[in-house]
């Protein structure tokens, strides 16, 4: 396993980290769920990364379980506060004073830890005073109960300003959670420049497009049987944006002579891809079986020729999303 520094700050975490959205507490069972926090820790992975939605606050019980008894120093325990949880009442949600104080503790309780090491903001809040957000968060570090802090699926704009007040505050942001991937590239024009002038790092999520670029899915044939694809719970809703695409499958099975020319197979190559981008600390993988994360975790210290960087290119051509207003749309107008 590699390790990245974190922004401007002096953590470094694994350039794989493990994610649980979709999987724990939902997709997978609990044993099955710890079976792969096992196979991550023996990996190498370091970092965890979670949030208090996924499955509704029970994603992160079942990661604090996994992870008891580990030595809590040699962790890196990422989760994040903005969506609803609970019974969903109107300060369920947004990154107020008070459902940031409230559910730091509760996040803290499942998760069966003193501090997490990364608190994150999971979208941006249209309805809260960006001061109020950033003096809470300034609060939560001061009492000792997350180390740094972060953002996810931020603008450029947005990220700036909050880096202001961190500042102001005696506090820095240090890294932004965005969907990137060989498929996805909607922060590399404005975000990804706005992050290295001020210090932040990308830990990526999907960086195999929802499990697009593994190749599993294949043109003109029928969608695998309990592939995300087929799961009604969320799985299909976010997948939805490559399969609809037009020639998506076809230029993914393009990929694959790269792929063997560099000894990965397709997902592999995905989460390397990612990797290759200076400002990316961290791939986010996920897994509902064990093998997957053996599998992936082959793709640390991968380094991809230039040539090969620009032959994706050429196959992937225009089914690359690059819009950086997209970022934009992920944080919802109201709560």
């Amino acid at each position: 396993m590699e390790f990245r520094h974190l922004g401007r700050s002096g953590l470094k975490i694994s350039e794989i980290t493990y994610g649980n959205w979709l999987t724990h507490g939902s997709q997978v069972e609990n044993d099955a769920a710890t079976a792969c926090v096992r196979a991550a820790l023996d990996a190498g992975i370091t970092s965890f990364d979670t949030a208090d939605v996924y499955a509704n606050t029970v994603a992160e019980s079942v990661l604090g379980e996994a992870l008891k008894g580990e030595r809590r120093q040699s962790l890196e325990i990422f989760t994040k506060v903005y969506w609803p949880t609970g019974p969903k009442g109107p300060n369920d949600t947004g990154l107020s004073r008070k459902h940031i104080m409230e559910s730091i503790d509760g996040s803290l309780t499942r998760l069966q830890t003193d501090y997490v090491d990364l608190y994150q903001a999971h979208r941006y809040d249209h309805a809260t005073p960006l001061e109020e957000t950033m003096q809470a968060f300034a609060d939560v570090v001061r009492q000792g109960k997350a180390l740094y802090i972060g953002v996810s699926e931020w603008t450029a704009d947005q990220i700036r300003a909050g880096a202001a007040l961190a500042k102001e505050l005696g506090f820095q942001l240090v890294s932004n959670q965005p969907q990137y991937s060989a498929l996805w590239r909607v922060i590399e024009a404005e975000v990804v420049p706005a992050s290295e002038e001020l210090g932040l790092s990308q830990i990526v999520w999907s960086p195999v497009a929802q499990g697009v670029l593994t190749g599993k899915y294949l043109p003109g044939q029928p969608l695998p049987e309990g592939s995300r694809a087929t799961d009604e719970k969320g799985g299909a809703r976010t997948i939805k944006t490559f399969l609809d695409r037009p020639n998506v499958l076809e230029r993914v099975q393009q990929l694959k002579p790269v792929a063997q020319e560099l000894d990965l197979s397709l997902a592999q190559l995905a989460v390397a891809w990612v990797l290759q981008n200076r400002n990316v600390a961290a791939a986010i993988i996920g897994a509902s079986r064990p093998e997957q994360v053996t599998e992936n975790v082959k793709a640390a210290g991968v380094t991809i020729p230039a040539e090969l960087m620009t032959r994706i290119d050429d196959i992937l051509g225009d089914a690359v999303i690059t819009d950086p207003a997209e970022t934009a749309k992920s944080s919802p107008a109201s709560r």
